[in-house]
């Protein structure tokens, strides 16, 4: 067990997917974790799967942490009341959606009215974890969810060293990888990298809602990529959308004057020019694609790919895999598809350029069915 750089307790308030993993992953490091949700049958789920103690009003706690992992529209409210009942916690929170929480508890804190003070948001740091699953609530919490994975900090002018200190901590005892970004320009990089992608894909699987069934067998790889994340929870997204609003607008707005520009190019699409523009435009996605970064947060990186004809029945992905290690060649990248006429898969492989001629050659030498 590796030592924690938290002492405990931590309160997690929240047991859906990110709350549960975190209980999970600082478990593991022994630390007391409890665990609250207004949800009984999350909360229960949670602790059955070793992610903490049940939280008890009864019973007095003092957390060194709090750690506020509800939905993104009420999350400002819970950081406020966790601020105001454990005095000598700091609060950080989860959502993906910095400077609208950060706004509403600097406007509560002005109000008379309220029982948090100015002087309590030294004690709050926004956090973002930059991970998750395709599945949601407890049951599918993992410890591992966060290795290897961004951690954003976002604190504000008024988080104190110590309060940074133990955010810091939180990413680091759960093996993630620390950012720090302002509010502001975290919303603006999620906006760009994580909620542009989200509408796209759904404004494209939409398309398909009246697609005939013979027209959507000849989906391949390629539609799967751009919608995969269409899947996503409505309700979840209907918060994150509206509070990244203005940070949204401003990239929509350039995405229209390109869409405008390419539909007025397709509506005379052998005028003078017009060639050129769809070619340029195509470009520049390749040049905005070519930045984004390579293995492990690395300097965009090349790779060649080639795909491999396997029968689709159990154990050929991995014997495939096995023996492309004792030939001695990494995998940089995986995908997989279907034939749409044989029962047959094509596992695509990306490796270096320079190991490609050698890991073909020696792949046929086996038998292996390689499509160049």
């Amino acid at each position: 067990m590796n030592p924690s750089h938290l002492l405990g307790p931590v309160l997690v308030v929240g047991t859906g997917l990110l709350g549960a993993s975190i209980g999970l992953g600082l478990r593991a490091h022994g630390l007391e974790v409890v665990l609250s949700d207004p949800s009984p049958s999350a909360q229960a789920v949670a602790v059955d799967i070793g992610a903490g103690r049940a939280f008890d009003a009864a019973q007095q706690l003092n957390p060194e942490l709090v750690v506020v992992a509800a939905p993104p529209d009420v999350t400002a409210n819970v950081v406020a009341s966790s601020l105001i009942r454990y005095p000598s916690a700091v609060v950080v929170d989860i959502a993906s959606v910095k400077g609208s929480v950060l706004a509403e508890l600097q406007a509560t804190a002005a109000l008379e009215s309220t029982a948090l003070d100015a002087a309590a948001l030294e004690r709050y740091v926004g956090t973002h974890p930059m991970a998750g699953r395709e599945r949601s609530g407890p049951v599918a919490a993992r410890g591992e969810l966060f290795n290897s994975m961004p951690w954003v900090l976002c604190p504000s002018e008024a988080s104190s060293a110590h309060a940074v200190r133990l955010a810091h901590s939180l990413a680091i005892d759960l093996d993630a990888v620390v950012f720090r970004f302002t509010p502001d320009e975290h919303d603006g990089a999620v906006a760009l990298v994580s909620h542009l992608p989200q509408i796209m894909a759904s404004l494209v699987a939409s398309r398909l809602q009246e697609t005939p069934s013979h027209a959507l067998s000849l989906s391949g790889n390629g539609l799967r990529d751009v919608t995969r994340i269409a899947a996503s929870d409505p309700s979840l997204w209907v918060q994150i959308l509206g509070a990244n609003a203005p940070k949204l607008l401003e990239i929509m707005e350039g995405v229209r004057t390109d869409l405008d520009r390419l539909i007025n190019t397709l509506s005379a699409p052998t005028a003078p020019g017009a060639r050129l523009d769809m070619a340029q435009l195509m470009a520049e996605g390749n040049a905005g694609q070519s930045r984004i970064p390579g293995k492990h947060g690395g300097p965009a990186q090349q790779y060649s790919w080639l795909t491999v004809l396997v029968d689709d029945k159990p154990g050929q992905i991995a014997q495939l895999l096995t023996e492309i290690g004792e030939i001695g060649v990494n995998v940089e990248d995986l995908r997989l598809d279907h034939s749409a006429g044989q029962q047959v898969g094509m596992v695509e492989l990306s490796v270096l350029p320079s190991r490609r001629a050698a890991l073909v050659e020696e792949l046929t030498e086996r038998s292996w069915k390689v499509i160049q």
